[in-house]
């Protein structure tokens, strides 16, 4: 273990964490992907379009990282910012030209939309909701991926008062 002691100035340094995986397809619709010490991870295609339905497609694992990388950035920040939840839940779906897919190189392969509703169960305000999602938004690295690439990105935070 090592301690460092450094100055302020110096947070302006990129602070870079490397992470590995594998995979492995055996030309086929199905792809295992190992995380090492994390397990396996299977992205396949259903059936009627070619693969063996063992696993969500590849755009689905996408917005499921999205749905992922949210609740861990809204955690963080609402740590942050002393903000208290009881849970969060995710319904998410996204559209797709499949002409892009197909080899039409003037549409776009990936997502032409994706939205996403997220409901907080917090005893919180709706404003002091929107100041940590604004927060987490800004943070969240699958968000600002999808959003970078051009993506009709769509969410809605809905706030729910506990029960009793």
């Amino acid at each position: 273990m090592a301690t460092e002691i450094t100055s302020e100035d110096r947070l302006a340094e990129p602070i870079i964490r490397r992470k590995t995986l594998t995979a492995e397809n055996e030309a086929s619709m199905m792809t295992i992907i190992d995380f090492g010490e994390y397990g396996h991870f299977i992205t396949d295609e259903p059936i009627d379009h070619g693969g063996t339905g063992e696993g969500p497609s590849p755009l689905q694992a996408v917005v499921g990282a999205l749905c992922g990388c949210e609740s861990v950035t809204f955690r963080r920040t609402a740590s942050e910012m002393d903000f208290s939840y009881e849970s969060l839940t995710f319904q998410a779906e996204f559209t797709i030209d499949i002409r892009g897919r197909l080899g039409l190189r003037s549409v776009r392969p990936h997502f032409q939309t994706v939205r996403l509703e997220a409901t907080v169960v917090t005893p919180e305000s709706e404003e002091r909701l929107a100041e940590v999602v604004e927060e987490a938004e800004a943070r969240c690295p699958v968000y600002n991926l999808i959003s970078d690439a051009g993506v009709n990105l769509v969410a809605r935070w809905v706030r729910k008062a506990p029960t009793a």
